[in-house]
């Protein structure tokens, strides 16, 4: 039986559910409410739950985001327990990604391989283990653009994470960096 344990994460609206036995996912995934779920039956359950706001689903651990007119404390024994439900039955978190809906990011240039090396390396690891993730989408112009997704979408502290701790290391390793902006 994979049995879940949760934390809080830095944003007071999301919760990581932690499976400690197998992993449920090969791949990251995030959901928001407008997104589409075909790809996942667990994110087509929890949406149906109207306090819902957004799922991300990784390896080993699940970031359900709340609205905030419900509290964790009436939510997180009952998720945990239709978490370990889900996948004693049998259920899948993600369906098999198909090849061609994957695109694949072309860094033409030492500078952004670089900075995408940064942020897979020393970014990625430290925020997914707050239940959220920081995905490099461009740099252009001096600018690096990130998606913030799991517990970092809208967390109070992720404009600090951003240009505290990411623009800032980057500026200080990488001159050519002017800011970083979440998009």
């Amino acid at each position: 039986m994979n049995q879940v344990i949760y934390e809080a994460t830095p944003n007071p609206h999301a919760m990581k559910f932690i499976f400690t036995t197998a992993p449920i996912a090969d791949r990251t995934k995030d959901f928001q409410k407008e997104s589409a779920t075909t790809q996942s039956p667990l994110a087509q359950k929890l949406f149906g739950f109207p306090w819902c706001a957004g799922v991300m689903i990784q390896p080993n651990a699940v970031t359900i985001t709340k609205e905030e007119w419900v509290e964790w404390e009436t939510l997180a024994d009952p998720l945990a327990q239709i978490l370990e439900e889900h996948f004693e039955s049998g259920q899948k978190a993600l369906l098999p990604e198909e090849e061609a809906s994957t695109p694949k990011r072309t860094l033409n240039d030492p500078l952004t391989q670089k900075i995408y090396a940064f942020i897979e390396n020393e970014v990625r690891p430290a925020v997914q283990m707050d239940g959220g993730d920081i995905l490099f989408e461009d740099f252009k112009n001096g600018v690096v653009y990130l998606h913030m997704v799991g517990a970092c979408a809208g967390c109070p502290s992720s404009t600090y994470t951003l240009k505290e701790g990411i623009e800032s290391r980057l500026k200080e390793i990488l001159p050519e960096v002017k800011e970083v902006v979440a998009i």
